[in-house]
């Protein structure tokens, strides 16, 4: 169905992958290296510094393997689209970097994506020289959907500063966050700066990093959609409760949220850690515009503390977490591809990482003759665009270990359900960002569940 609804668009598809240039402008080893194809590689780090890095270590495999690369430009909002109508068009690339966990899963179930030659490349490099808890998030049925590259985790991001002040204690509970937004709000400043948009993906996301710490679970053991459950109504409770009082007015993304509190007018912020080069003024297109900040652009960095983990009414710490993927594609050369993601994971690995380091943690933290190999040279990379620098020379180490204490305490709605599908089909619908909109508009948390539940299920039985 959805294949034919976008069909229309082939001629965009067939645009995007035409755009890497002629297979003589790629590459330059040894001719006749693997199978003698040229490998077309989807790159969801789209920005072109990531691009021109990518190439560099894309360069660099065909030198030493004789196996060219034709690297393609794929903005994640289109990914969609355009693998959609690359699957139609009988015309899928070979290998694709950064897949997000939710396409990796759906792609794998749609038969896009080649689940066992990634598990292949996993068990050559040594599954256990990988976080299991990502191994499990990208996994159907045992079988992972792509090989695991890096992660990152959901943060509260809060003033250090203002919490002293004030006589607060880092939060580490649902109900600490809104203890300090209380105590905090007022004379200018927000308690907190709350994703609230409608139809929103961040406000999604936000939105279950909290309900995640509530117990709210999409569905249960047996794949039952269960968004009704008292805790999923207390979530939302506690959610509409916070931006009606506490947080700004309006409807709030991702854009907003980070210029309210890059602007000094908000105490506390779910964020992802991608703004942390930014906070600490590294980066000219984000930078911070507090007051404070005038004299010192890393103001921020240097007066705000990350919290990853929080606990809620169910007693465990979780942390919503997005796990990116190397996938291969089912019309790959097979041998050529994991050739190229092994790379990836190896002498490629730290220059992956190195693209966005504090966006980027390794979920694969060393070798067999190094187990913490990748980790140790990830806390050394340099963080930013305009400015490089370590994020250690802005943020305390509790802040920089708070980046990877997580990756084993990684939730998401339905995965581990193998429901991935499911979470791939409410991406789409941003029913969960509608019944929060929906909440903060007055109307009652246990409605709006029941709404979320009717549009779960509806979608689920689609799939089926």
């Amino acid at each position: 169905m959805r294949r034919a609804v976008l069909a229309s668009m082939a001629v965009l598809a067939a645009l995007a992958v035409g755009c890497g240039g002629d297979d003589d402008d790629e590459g330059g080893g040894a001719a006749g290296g693997g199978s003698g194809e040229t490998l077309t590689v989807w790159n969801n780090e789209f920005q072109p510094d990531r691009m021109a890095a990518t190439q560099e270590i894309l360069d660099e495999f065909t030198e030493k393997t004789g196996i060219k690369t034709k690297q393609v430009a794929v903005p994640e909002d289109q990914l969609p689209t355009l693998m959609t109508n690359a699957a139609a068009a009988d015309e899928l690339p070979d290998v694709v970097l950064a897949t997000p966990t939710a396409q990796s899963q759906q792609y794998a179930a749609e038969g896009i994506f080649d689940g066992e030659a990634a598990q292949a490349v996993i068990d050559d490099l040594g599954a256990d020289t990988f976080s299991q808890k990502a191994i499990d998030l990208i996994s159907q049925d045992g079988v992972a959907t792509g090989v695991p590259s890096d992660g990152w985790g959901q943060l509260l991001i809060y003033r250090t500063d203002l919490f002293d002040k004030a006589g607060l204690e880092a939060p580490q509970t649902l109900d600490d966050v809104r203890a300090a937004a209380e105590e905090l709000n007022g004379d200018g400043v927000a308690g907190i700066t709350l994703a609230t948009a409608a139809g929103d993906g961040f406000t999604a996301e936000t939105f279950e990093h909290v309900a995640l710490a509530e117990g709210c679970q999409m569905v249960d053991d047996a794949g039952e959609v269960t968004f009704d459950s008292p805790e999923c109504v207390e979530a939302l409770r506690w959610y509409g409760d916070l931006a009606k009082n506490y947080s700004v007015q309006g409807a709030q993304d991702v854009d907003s949220t980070r210029a309210t509190y890059f602007a000094g007018r908000a105490a506390m912020m779910f964020w992802s850690p991608f703004l942390l080069d930014g906070m600490a003024g590294l980066r000219d297109d984000t930078k911070p515009s507090c007051k404070e900040c005038k004299k010192n652009t890393a103001f921020l960095a240097e007066n705000s503390g990350l919290v990853g983990p929080l606990t809620g009414a169910a007693g465990e710490p979780s942390q919503f977490g997005s796990v990116s993927t190397f996938n291969i594609t089912v019309d790959a050369p097979t041998e050529d591809a994991q050739e190229l993601v092994k790379f990836m994971m190896s002498d490629g690995y730290v220059r992956w990482l190195g693209l966005s380091p504090q966006g980027k943690y390794p979920v694969r933290a060393g070798d067999s003759e190094d187990p913490e190999k990748f980790a140790t040279a990830w806390a050394e990379l340099e963080s930013g665009v305009d400015t490089k620098a370590p994020l250690s020379k802005f943020y305390s180490d509790e802040s920089i270990a708070s980046l990877g204490e997580g990756v084993e305490q990684f939730q998401r709605w339905g995965f581990a359900q193998g429901q991935g599908p499911l979470m791939g089909a409410l991406g789409g619908e941003q029913p969960v960002a509608n019944a929060v909109a929906d909440v903060i508009g007055g109307k009652d948390p246990a409605e709006a569940a029941k709404e979320v539940q009717a549009t779960a299920e509806e979608l689920q039985a689609g799939l089926q």
